[in-house]
């Protein structure tokens, strides 16, 4: 009887042992689980978070920057990387300054143009003298090297505009009489001109196209004020051949046609070798 009694009651410690087993194992599953969720739950908010605040998709208008930055090209631009520090995200966010050479994206300080993105390099910053000479950016005396710089004069079949103009290849040393400067600038250029040279003052910047012959700039509109820059370019996340004039279509028919055309010459418009191409 005592080895019956002592069987059954191996037999239910064990059993008891099993169930015990199996539920630290159902339970550790249900932390495995609940742990794969929270990991998968933080990405997402912090690639939300990165897309909310940190990044904006920009589409490149122009030729100006060529060929740097094609018509077409569809960029992803940092928008933090500029902006003014904040205690909370100080030690998260790489915050810094403008420096010479950056490309950045701004709000156009042409009244008339208010809303409108520009995208060029940054040339001045303040404290910088600035002039050109022939064709040829001085900046505090020191020619520049800029092999990024395209001229009409090695493209002149390509080239839509004069390969010579006294006012845009010898800034700032000739009178800015005719059009294509804006009159508050025409009005205003003349206080930060010295001893031949452009003064950039304190919270301003001096910014021109890469594409420089056809590139409508500073020279033309003025000093990129610090609180209308948006950010810097970061890649090309998409290129698609796009008409020059396109951007000045803005009717539903032209935007409906030209969606057409992404949806049918997708793969065979698409400058696939311009894909997440760092911008610089």
């Amino acid at each position: 009887m005592a080895t019956r009694e002592s069987t059954a009651e191996s037999r239910r410690i064990a059993g008891t042992r099993e169930r015990a087993v199996a539920s630290q194992q159902a339970e550790k599953k249900k932390e495995t689980t609940l742990e794969f969720i929270a990991s998968i739950a933080s990405v997402l908010v912090v690639g939300l978070f990165i897309i909310t605040f940190n990044l904006q998709a920009f589409e490149i208008p122009s030729s100006s920057m060529e060929n740097t930055l094609l018509i077409g090209d569809h960029v992803f631009v940092d928008r933090i990387r500029f902006a003014p520090k904040t205690n909370w995200l100080g030690p998260l966010e790489p915050y810094r300054d403008i420096k010479r050479g950056d490309i950045v994206v701004f709000l156009h300080p042409d009244p008339r143009q208010a809303g409108t993105y520009v995208v060029k390099r940054i040339m001045g910053i303040p404290g910088d003298h600035i002039r050109l000479k022939d064709g040829v950016v001085y900046r505090n005396g020191e020619k520049l090297n800029e092999p990024y710089v395209r001229h009409c004069a090695s493209e002149a079949t390509a080239c839509q505009a004069p390969m010579y103009d006294d006012y845009r290849d010898n800034f700032p040393n000739v009178s800015p009489a005719y059009a294509s400067v804006i009159p508050e600038w025409r009005l205003t250029m003349q206080n930060y001109i010295h001893d031949g040279e452009l003064v950039v003052p304190p919270g301003r910047y001096f910014g021109m196209g890469d594409n420089r012959d056809v590139s409508y700039d500073s020279r033309y509109w003025g000093f990129i004020p610090q609180e209308n820059v948006i950010g810097r370019p970061l890649f090309i996340y998409w290129s698609f051949e796009t008409p020059e004039d396109q951007w000045q279509k803005n009717s539903m028919g032209d935007r409906i046609s030209f969606i057409g055309r992404i949806v049918i010459h997708f793969f065979d418009e698409t400058r696939w070798k311009r894909t997440l191409r760092l911008v610089h």
